[in-house]
């Protein structure tokens, strides 16, 4: 697989296939086999993917038998510790995020939570540093400049290697890098076939030398009736190049700038096996203005 970086030379840059793996939807509360988990893994790294995006807010949640907040993370680390992968991938996480009674979700970018996330997030990956720690969602409870503030402390701490943003506008993006400097490395936003308004966001990362890491990359083209009214310009160059449709949205997405690394969700290896083969997708200017106006 083609690789993208993320990093730079004061923090370390580091090459990662140019496909990543969200892995919000990893769960073992009986609707994932163990074995299924780890053969998705497997192949997911034996297709080149090496970047793995994690939360400690990721987690079935009490109303499916779970204790969500961690739960995602303690069961990555494992099973990548079963597989013998960890000096494979890059394995990156988010904090800022907490999770409620019933399974629902709230912010909490208080310093001292932000600081006891890193915490426990280390404890629940079994390293000594977080490769990629990222923060989750701004808070409407917390000015954005104090929680840069404790993104500054962290990263000064040495907990963490590099620090990323999630869910941030072009405003946000520049007051973090003026403070974090180059330990702010990346982006991660929604940004899809459906979902479109984070362009701005890429080219300030573009502009800034950060990566833009979409999530929920391929939006909008799960149901084959919304993606024949909604987006068929990507039905019909998946036709006609013999792929999917998943496909060509995560070429598309490539194409829009060299610092864009998706990372598509999978729970088979199937899935992720497909995906991965987006990163061998050239689009040509025809396809890419037919897929830029669907």
């Amino acid at each position: 697989m083609q690789t993208r970086h993320i990093g730079n030379d004061t923090v370390g840059r580091h090459e990662v296939g140019a496909i990543g793996l969200g892995l919000m939807t990893f769960d073992q509360t009986g609707t994932q086999p163990r074995e299924q988990l780890l053969d998705t893994l497997r192949a997911a790294v034996d297709a080149g993917v090496t970047l793995l995006d994690t939360a400690d807010a990721y987690g079935p949640g009490e109303e499916k038998g779970g204790d969500a907040q961690g739960a995602n993370e303690t069961l990555v680390a494992g099973l990548l510790d079963e597989l013998g992968l960890r000096d494979r991938v890059l394995l990156a996480t988010k904090g800022g995020h907490v999770r409620t009674e019933g399974g629902g979700w709230a912010t909490d970018s208080s310093e001292a939570h932000l600081k006891q996330a890193v915490d426990a997030s280390l404890r629940r990956l079994g390293v000594e540093q977080v490769a990629l720690w990222q923060h989750h969602r701004p808070d409407p409870d917390v000015p954005y400049e104090d929680v840069i503030g404790t993104l500054k402390q962290i990263a000064d701490s040495g907990k963490v290697a590099m620090v990323g943003l999630s869910n941030a506008d072009p405003d946000q993006i520049r007051l973090a890098h003026s403070v974090l400097g180059d330990a702010l490395v990346s982006v991660q936003n929604q940004f899809s076939p459906a979902f479109r308004s984070s362009a701005p966001e890429i080219e300030v990362c573009e502009e800034l030398g950060l990566a833009f890491l979409p999530w929920s990359p391929l939006g909008g083209l799960g149901d084959a009736k919304e993606l024949a009214t909604k987006h068929p310009a990507f039905a019909e160059v998946a036709e006609a190049r013999g792929v999917s449709p998943q496909q060509v949205a995560l070429a598309w997405e490539l194409a829009q700038s060299p610092v864009v690394i998706p990372i598509p969700g999978a729970k088979r290896p199937s899935s992720i096996i497909d995906s991965a083969a987006a990163a061998d997708i050239e689009l040509t200017a025809d396809e890419l203005a037919a897929l830029d106006a669907s």
